[in-house]
């Protein structure tokens, strides 16, 4: 029995013994993606009292519905890119009375502190553009959240308006990153260049 034993043990310890070529991690990768151009052009819908530009990849889709019920206000849109499977929701508000606008400004940062639960950190950025009289907030979530940026900007008197980008798909931050960098960049420059009418 002993020699059975030793007889295995050093068959396997041989087996063990032979070169074996050592794996190497493959490289991070990101599925490849197709940008579109970027051709702007300005939003000046009728139904809205302001204007930006926005890249053409964007389209424009007034919402038509909220809830089975009329959105609060016409002024409520959704820039949908099908090729980047990606939308921003946008809505705009008349501010009533300064309890109105105190209440606007704390839903903005609820709706963004509900990605906390799953948000690995949350940035805020100050918006100021005294010639235009736009003031706001960016938030960006970083992980696994349904909306990585959210955005408000008003006047502090009159006009509110707040913006969400969400993807059409399930939120992996490693493999949208390319793709949130990318549409990330031309939701700033629609803050930029927002205007009141």
């Amino acid at each position: 029995m002993n020699k059975i034993l030793l007889v295995l043990f050093c068959i396997s310890l041989m087996t063990s013994c032979q070169e074996t070529k050592i794996g190497i991690p493959k490289p991070r990768m990101y599925p490849k993606v197709e940008y579109p151009t970027r051709n702007i052009q300005t939003f000046d819908e009728g139904y809205c009292t302001l204007s930006f530009t926005y890249p053409d990849y964007f389209k424009v889709q007034q919402d038509e519905y909220f809830f089975e019920e009329k959105p609060l206000n016409p002024c409520w849109f959704d820039l949908n890119s099908e090729q980047l499977n990606s939308q921003v929701h946008c809505s705009y508000l008349e501010i009533k009375n300064r309890a109105h606008f105190d209440k606007l400004v704390g839903d903005s940062f609820r709706m963004a502190a509900k990605h906390n639960q799953k948000a690995d950190y949350r940035r805020e950025q100050i918006i100021e553009n005294p010639e235009e009289n736009v003031y706001g907030l960016v938030f960006e979530l970083d992980g696994p959240v349904a909306s990585p940026l959210q955005f408000f900007v008003t006047d502090s008197v009159q006009h509110f308006f707040r913006g969400s980008l969400y993807f059409n798909s399930k939120v992996n931050p490693d493999s949208i990153a390319p793709v949130y960098q990318f549409v990330k960049s031309d939701v700033l420059e629609i803050i930029e260049s927002f205007q009141w009418n």
